[in-house]
């Protein structure tokens, strides 16, 4: 979320930001954790993965009972969508392995077991549904960020400076 910041709104704004949230913010080790004192009332907010919010919702409910997710929409920063990748090294012992499971992986029985597992994370997969659960992502209004410029460096260089690493 912080790389989309710098992105779409300048090293200025992000540093802003990171220190308003530094001054403004309780810190909480995991998204579980964050979900937890939300759903106790000890702060009133957080930032999550939403897949742990269904995946407590799946099972008892516990963590989750008291509270409802909310998403930024409107391609405002805090609906970026991160993908994760895969590749396969070129110092692989088993190249060919490696590239069938990425084959499977990202082909109709991987994405079918996004759609229907407990993980509820969303299938990207050409014509591959989600889980029903989940909400559309076409409906997420995420922002345009091209993953392959955002600047790791300096989101840590901005997050130290602004106290939180």
């Amino acid at each position: 979320i912080v790389s989309a910041v710098l992105q779409l709104k300048g090293e200025a704004a992000t540093a802003g930001w990171l220190k308003a949230m530094k001054e403004n913010f309780t810190a909480y080790k995991g998204n579980s954790t964050v979900m937890k004192a939300v759903n106790a009332g000890e702060v009133e907010g957080g930032v999550i993965y939403h897949y742990y919010y269904y995946g407590d919702q799946a099972k008892t409910g516990e963590n989750s009972k008291n509270i409802g997710l909310h998403y930024f929409k409107n391609q405002d920063p805090g609906a970026f969508v991160s993908v994760s990748g895969g590749g396969v090294l070129a110092s692989s012992k088993h190249p060919k392995e490696a590239q069938a499971f990425l084959k499977w992986v990202t082909g109709k029985g991987g994405q079918d077991v996004l759609k229907t597992g407990n993980s509820f994370e969303y299938a990207v997969g050409k014509d591959a549904d989600s889980n029903p659960a989940l909400v559309p992502l076409a409906e997420l209004q995420a922002p345009k960020v091209d993953a392959t410029t955002l600047n790791s460096k300096k989101v840590t260089d901005l997050m130290t400076a602004a106290g939180l690493l």
